[in-house]
């Protein structure tokens, strides 16, 4: 079966946001262009080490380029989108590899995410040889989502994906794990329910 790529270039939209209440959401990255969305489902986890990858890579271009890139040092509010998903969220496939590239001829940030795939291997080396054949594969590899933004529109996505991602629950003062409406059993108060 050969790889399906939901390619956006460049999007129309491309944002992070959830579905659910806070401590049973979840997670999309959603792209859209010319009458078409995609949307892919993965970890609060993976969102937030995407948007502060997506930063890094972002003031790295800066510094490399002697601040002549494209790219302003925080999101604009012009770029700022703060509207919901768009409906019906429905999820193409879970992310299980994400990865990240700046185009310099084109000037632009290039995100893919792919799906999640079981390996089965006999042992660590042939799972590796197994990953790495997988990610080489350009025809017979699971569904990725590719995505090129402009700087600004990566600094947009990074942004709401970082507020989206501390939208949540909020932490415990004294464990800092989430706190649920009803309490948690804080492992600092010796197991006692804190609400």
């Amino acid at each position: 079966m050969s790889r399906q790529v939901f390619l956006y270039d460049p999007p129309e939209r491309f944002v992070a946001g959830t579905v659910g209440l806070p401590g049973r959401r979840t997670f999309f990255l959603q792209a859209s262009a010319g009458g078409r969305t995609t949307s892919v489902a993965l970890e609060k986890t993976q969102v937030a080490a995407l948007a502060e990858r997506i930063d890094e890579l972002l003031d790295e271009v800066v510094r490399r380029t002697g601040g002549n890139a494209p790219v302003p040092a925080v999101a604009t509010s012009e770029a700022t989108d703060t509207a919901p998903l768009e409906s019906p969220v429905e999820e193409e496939f879970r992310v299980g590899t994400m990865a990240l590239a700046w185009d310099g001829e084109d000037q632009r940030m290039i995100v893919e995410a792919q799906a999640l795939v079981e390996l089965e291997a006999d042992s660590e080396e042939d799972l590796a040889e197994a990953e790495e054949r997988l990610l080489q594969d350009e025809e017979n590899g699971p569904p990725m989502l590719r995505v090129r933004l402009t700087g600004s529109q990566a600094r947009a996505f990074a942004k709401r994906a970082l507020d989206v991602v501390n939208a949540g629950r909020p932490p415990c003062p004294l464990c800092s794990l989430p706190l649920d409406p009803e309490g948690h059993v804080c492992p600092r108060q010796n197991g006692y329910r804190r609400a």
